[in-house]
């Protein structure tokens, strides 16, 4: 079947708009800390309310079967558009932390129409090589939550509001260019209806523990990361007294995992996901062990160091999801990656809260060795898989 040339660079820069959406509050939180006299925890509420968004709508989403009543390509329009107005609402919202939190819970919701079945809508173009089609699909997601921290950088006088309403004219025309442009593909396929006492059923396959596992230790670690590196990059400029464009680096030091998930999904065609995932999830862990080390280092050092960081934290998304469709039961595959999305971003709040907990009591150089446990208990629960390759 020959597949038009367009097709994939639009689903990649619909995936890139719509996700955009994700880290806008955090992009302008030291803003709006300022202005509405947010305190200084206020960074790890926000990014737990729009993980908390995004683990209800999944599970909606996937019990109403969603995207399998309707066009998949009308769901991402209609979330695009609708998670841009609610993002764009907090123009209009009472300057207090509990109308922030709504927000961008609602706005995590619809995020749920838009990651999950923008990954369905390239299944249904790519019969073969999906693998590394998730490989950039996943990449986008990691260049659309980068993307706010850029329009930040761009300069002292761009406001808050001018940032809010950037990133959400970018994500509705990304759902339009989805509707308008990419037709529903020919391999479309028909999930089964969500069950959630698939739950007592999945994890009793050996293989499916260890890439769920796996993939839980990876999220401790991942948005761990990305919701605290701004403060990172701050506290390191005020140590060291040096001037650093913090939404700036931001950006790159997330952005540049799109290149681990990129180049993991050409590599995986050859030597197979489960190598990937574990060598980028040892060197990850790896950055975490040595974080305090390198917070002290010269900067030149400290953004080299980041920069690996970034690319491997994020670079076995895209084969951790891959492991989990490969090893899920046949008859609970859609129930099985509901449920294992659902626990990961549940996951990645209790971390968030743990570290923004826990920032005063031991210092911005510690608070990432309590990522330390999701690299080591991921790599030790996939164990059987590696035996395996």
């Amino acid at each position: 079947m020959n597949r038009p040339a367009h097709i994939l660079p639009v689903i990649i820069f619909s995936q890139f708009a719509g996700t955009s959406l994700w880290f806008s509050g955090n992009a302008v939180v030291l803003d709006l800390q300022r202005d509405w006299g947010l305190g200084e925890q206020s960074v790890g509420y926000i990014t737990a309310a729009v993980q908390l968004g995004f683990v209800g709508g999944t599970l909606i989403f996937a019990f109403l079967a969603i995207a399998d009543r309707f066009s998949p390509r009308r769901v991402f329009f209609a979330c695009s558009v609708t998670g841009a107005l609610a993002n764009i609402a907090l123009l209009a919202a009472p300057e207090s932390l509990s109308a922030l939190l709504l927000l961008r819970f609602t706005t995590g919701f619809f995020l749920a129409g838009i990651y999950p079945v923008g990954m369905k809508i390239a299944a249904a173009w790519f019969e073969k090589g999906l693998g590394r089609a998730l490989g950039y699909l996943v990449g986008a997601l990691v260049l659309g939550t980068a993307f706010p921290h850029l329009i930040r950088s761009t300069g002292a006088e761009l406001s808050w509001q001018q940032v809010m309403i950037g990133v959400s004219i970018l994500a509705a025309v990304g759902g339009v260019l989805m509707l308008v442009l990419v037709p529903d593909g020919p391999y479309l396929p028909k999930g089964s209806a969500f069950n959630p006492r698939a739950l007592a059923i999945i994890f009793r396959s050996r293989s499916f523990r260890a890439s769920a596992f796996g993939y839980f230790g990876h999220m401790w670690e991942l948005y761990g990361l990305w919701a605290f590196i701004p403060i990172w990059l701050f506290a390191y400029s005020e140590m060291n007294d040096i001037t650093l464009n913090v939404p700036l680096w931001s950006f790159l030091v997330i952005a540049v995992g799109f290149f681990g998930c990129a180049v993991g999904g050409v590599i995986s065609v050859k030597i197979g996901s489960a190598k990937v995932a574990a060598v980028q999830l040892t060197v990850s862990g790896i950055c975490c062990l040595l974080s305090p080390i390198f917070f002290s280092a010269d900067l030149t050092l400290f953004i080299i160091f980041l920069f690996v960081w970034g690319i491997t934290v994020a670079g076995d998304s895209p084969q951790f999801s891959a492991l989990n469709a490969e090893n899920a039961p046949r008859e609970y595959v859609g129930s099985a990656l509901t449920i294992v999305n659902s626990i990961g971003f549940l996951i990645t709040v209790i971390n968030i809260q743990l570290v923004n907990s826990l920032l005063p009591l031991i210092g911005p150089e510690y608070i990432f060795w309590l990522l330390i446990p999701g690299p080591v208990i991921g790599l030790w629960m996939m164990k059987p898989l590696l035996r395996k390759t």
